[in-house]
């Protein structure tokens, strides 16, 4: 069972999270006009009255293009302060996955975005790894990651996972721990719900923004990362078989972390991850307040006053 925290951000104040309910007509629930964010946030280990929020600027401001994208204006200003008063009202004692949410709350049956009410509200969990640290066996989808021209891809739109729920759930069923999706060009998208990246002589590789992926922050920040560290990085479409001879494979994403591929289909992935090792410890130093030189990555809230 989840661990939900004790208050959620609703109707534009803290409630219990119990008190935080909305009716089975919500127009959302039936059409997937929403979007939503994932952040994590953890106690500072040096300071645990603190609470550290990665990349909280770039999540807010996603998120708030999301909402235009459902024709809806949520500013960053707003998100972030709701985030700060939810998280001085829960006071997490351990790391927490914060779900930031924007939806039609109207209640009428017609699907459209135009004449309708929304609203916004944030809920968390306690959570630690989504995915084993050790590595994950993925298989390759038998559904196709929906394009761009049929769905906005650049925003979190709570309606395209359908597909990721398909492919996830037909990926457990079978034996597999993730589901790895190609774009309707043949070309490796992304995974259920993360980034995907490939090592093949000592080059960091992704598919890029024209591949149908989601624009993950986890992503934006392993490719900044390994250009300072002196990683060569690319960005360009990969082929299904470069998978099976690659040096490295894994995944990124917020929940995910930096999660390795163990093994793709019945091939099993070299043990050995230098530069996906690097990429993972050098993230987690950051996001847990020990490089100073990316401190500007963390978002420093104190919940004790």
């Amino acid at each position: 069972m989840h661990q939900f925290l004790p208050y959620a951000w609703f109707g534009g104040r803290c409630v219990p999270f119990a008190e935080a309910t909305l009716s089975v007509a919500t127009h959302a629930l039936h059409y997937g006009t929403a979007a939503f964010g994932g952040m994590r946030a953890l106690p500072n280990p040096s300071d645990p009255a603190e609470i550290l929020l990665f990349r909280a600027d770039r999540h807010t401001r996603r998120l708030s293009q999301s909402a235009r994208l459902l024709l809806t204006e949520l500013p960053e200003e707003t998100i972030h302060e709701a985030i700060v008063t939810f998280l001085r009202a829960n006071k997490p004692t351990c790391p927490v996955y914060l779900r930031p949410f924007v939806y039609t709350s109207d209640l009428g049956i017609a699907p459209r975005l135009h004449n309708i009410e929304t609203d916004f509200l944030i809920y968390g969990l306690e959570l630690g790894d989504y995915l084993s640290p050790e590595g994950v066996s993925c298989r390759i989808s038998s559904w196709t990651r929906q394009e761009d021209r049929s769905l906005p891809l650049r925003g979190k739109i709570s309606g395209a996972y359908i597909t990721s729920s398909l492919a996830k759930t037909e990926a457990v069923k079978s034996g597999f721990d993730e589901a790895l999706l190609l774009n309707s060009r043949g070309k490796v998208s992304e995974a259920s719900g993360m980034n995907l990246f490939i090592v093949r002589d000592g080059v960091l590789i992704t598919p890029g923004v024209d591949q149908d992926i989601l624009e993950g922050i986890t992503r934006a920040s392993v490719l900044e990362l390994a250009q300072a560290m002196g990683i060569p990085t690319l960005e360009r479409p990969v082929d299904k078989s470069e998978l099976f001879v690659a040096d490295e494979v894994f995944l990124s994403g917020t929940a995910a972390k930096v999660t390795p591929v163990r093994r793709v289909e019945t091939t099993d992935m070299p043990g050995q991850r230098p530069i996906m090792n690097a990429i993972r410890d050098r993230l987690t130093a950051i996001t847990e307040g020990r490089d100073s030189a990316y401190d500007h990555w963390v978002t420093r809230i104190r919940v004790d006053g």
